[in-house]
């Protein structure tokens, strides 16, 4: 049987419902905490896989305009936090860390100056 995933708009409790394709739509759903019929249905995210191929093809287009980045920290880090979301990995904090400080306008010299630890060890 499906699952839904569902909100009690009354006690703001979230909970799933087992229905059969059948009972979708025709059963009354109610709250399991409060038995409020005052529910919503909510919708699941949902990640659409990539292949590497189209990953990079996707990084491809971001490397078409570098030209002058090097003077532009900011359009640095919108590139690369573009370029990361398309990894499909989850990526260490520390890189979040230099985006968000690239974006703030920090050149890569003044990160490389307060984080001088950074990519110490990674050939490890």
């Amino acid at each position: 049987m499906p699952t839904y995933d569902y909100v009690c708009l009354a006690c703001r409790q979230r909970f799933d419902v087992f229905l059969t394709y059948s009972e979708y739509g025709v059963k009354k759903v109610t709250c399991p905490l409060c038995g409020s019929l005052d529910v919503k249905r909510r919708l699941n995210r949902v990640r659409v896989l990539k292949s590497d191929e189209s990953r990079m093809e996707n990084m491809a287009d971001d490397f078409a305009g570098l030209d002058g980045l090097e003077d532009d920290p900011q359009a640095l880090g919108s590139m690369m936090r573009r370029m990361g979301s398309q990894m499909g990995t989850d990526l260490p904090a520390e890189f979040n860390d230099v985006v968000d400080r690239l974006e703030s306008g920090q050149s890569p010299e003044e990160i490389e100056s307060a984080l001088p630890d950074l990519g110490v060890g990674d050939d490890e």
